[in-house]
């Protein structure tokens, strides 16, 4: 899990360093990497690039049983959209980053009988949590609010 762990990562400070937001998934499948992906919503304007997203569109076409027998890697809880891509492809597993800056619909995807294992890693944590506290408007734009009020009354 490490190294895939670190390839996360990897991918979530490439997005800060184009401009983006800290966010990085890897799609491993049989041992190895068959995606990457990062958020690029703002480097590319997509309303729907989450690093989840890109991760699976860059494994490219796969048959149904690939998907089953993968586990994703992100840096963040997924959200709402990233969160029904995973159901619907039935992806095996989630290892998830961090849960404390955001947390998508965690119990959604367990009771679709995908493994979910939230690891808390500070590095996501602390990485996620200065990117909002610089850029507080480009955050609540990624995961679809208004003003840090309507977020801290929803959950995901």
């Amino acid at each position: 899990m490490d190294f895939f762990w670190e390839e996360a990562l990897a991918q979530a400070r490439k997005s800060l360093a184009e401009g983006g937001i800290p966010i990085g998934a890897v799609l491993v499948c049989d041992g190895r990497i068959v995606g990457r992906g990062h958020n690029r919503r703002l480097q590319t304007g997509s309303p729907i690039l989450h690093a989840e997203m890109d991760a699976v569109q860059n494994a490219g076409r796969q048959p149904a049983s690939v998907y089953r027998r993968c586990t994703l890697y992100t840096t963040l809880s997924p959200c709402v959209m990233c969160s029904g891509m995973l159901r619907l492809y039935r992806i095996a597993e989630v290892v998830v980053g961090e849960d404390v800056n955001f947390r998508g619909p965690t119990e959604e995807l367990i009771a679709a009988g995908i493994e979910v294992r939230v690891i808390n890693d500070e590095r996501c944590i602390s990485m996620l949590r200065e990117f909002i506290r610089q850029h507080p408007g480009l955050w609540y734009e990624d995961i679809g609010e208004e003003n840090r009020r309507q977020h801290a009354s929803s959950e995901y």
